[in-house]
């Protein structure tokens, strides 16, 4: 499915985590008479319900999401898949005449949606193989400081120890005499925010910090202690993505004994306050988002009726 199709066909609301996207999202897919998409990389696990804060029943019964329940959390799942599940999903939705509204707030996938998923050229294995040897014989560190030195904003965004990004950033660069981040932006082309519909809430910085801590006090309240045990019991273990999920990850340690209850609480809260400054540094970065300012009086219902009225001409 091309881009254009998802920038003209389909509805997107997004924002940084706890800032109230489910509830308007409900309103505003029953105004659009649309099925709602799941944009939320861990709301894909089963059983990672209280963490993800994941649509009760309830409200899946209001209006059909999709995109959620879709894998064990030992499982790993790739934006690649996702792009090829979301298409397939699209279609059915299209297919009985309905909208399509994308919510959630993972950056990445809904840039790929937008703007498509950047592959690069083709793999040079024999100089791949050749920048594995030498990476196998430099301390720590060491590689990441190299594509620094060839490309800054390549790797200003792979972490120094995510050696197999670090690696195909070298080969690209060697192999072609070009940053594979300039490549990347020559791939991507945005398009004007008043042609879309994509939407971000946003909040004053103290309320989100607020709303923050009230949901992750109102997380452990439900039980999200026990739904880490029972994700992990009888030898069960949560996979390499699902376990650095905000929360789950603290209360792993919390379980194993590395933190006591309070610290564990206080972790989860700072690590989610610098995951919703991420996100919304992600979300700025695409042009072709529509900002919605939410005040702290404002209902579900009125940010959609104004998501609604700001919207491009659906003609």
């Amino acid at each position: 499915m091309s881009k254009e199709l998802f920038l003209d066909e389909c509805w997107f609301l997004t924002g940084p985590t706890a800032i109230g996207k489910s509830q308007v999202g409900l309103y505003l897919a029953q105004q659009l008479n649309a099925e709602i998409v799941s944009l939320d990389s861990m709301a894909i696990y089963r059983g990672m319900d209280i963490g993800t804060a994941k649509p009760c029943p309830k409200e899946q019964a209001a209006v059909p999401h999709h995109l959620i329940d879709i894998r064990d959390p030992a499982e790993e799942y790739s934006v690649a898949q996702y792009l090829e599940d979301a298409e397939q999903v699209v279609r059915t939705i299209r297919s009985r005449g309905r909208q399509v509204l994308f919510v959630g707030g993972t950056p990445m996938w809904l840039k790929c949606l937008l703007r498509g998923l950047f592959e690069g050229p083709p793999a040079n294995w024999e100089l791949r193989e050749q920048i594995e040897r030498e990476a196998a014989a430099l301390v720590p560190g060491e590689l990441h400081k190299r594509l620094e030195q060839v490309d800054p904003l390549a790797a200003s965004q792979i972490h120094p120890n995510d050696t197999r990004r670090l690696i195909r950033a070298l080969e690209v660069f060697r192999s072609t005499g070009e940053p594979i981040s300039h490549q990347q932006m020559e791939f991507e082309e945005a398009r004007p925010a008043d042609q879309c519909r994509v939407f971000v809430l946003d909040r004053p910085r103290d309320e989100l910090h607020r709303r923050i801590e009230a949901r992750v006090d109102r997380m452990l309240v439900d039980g999200l202690v026990d739904e880490v045990r029972r994700l992990t019991v009888d030898g069960k273990q949560l996979g390499r993505t699902s376990s650095q999920a905000v929360g789950y990850q603290e209360v792993l340690a919390y379980l194993a004994g590395e933190l006591d209850h309070d610290a564990m609480t206080e972790r989860i809260k700072s690590r989610t306050r610098r995951f919703a400054k991420r996100q919304g540094t992600w979300f700025r970065s695409l042009s072709e988002c529509r900002w919605v300012e939410v005040g702290e009086r404002d209902s579900s219902s009125a940010t959609a009726e104004s998501i609604l009225k700001s919207a491009p001409d659906q003609a």
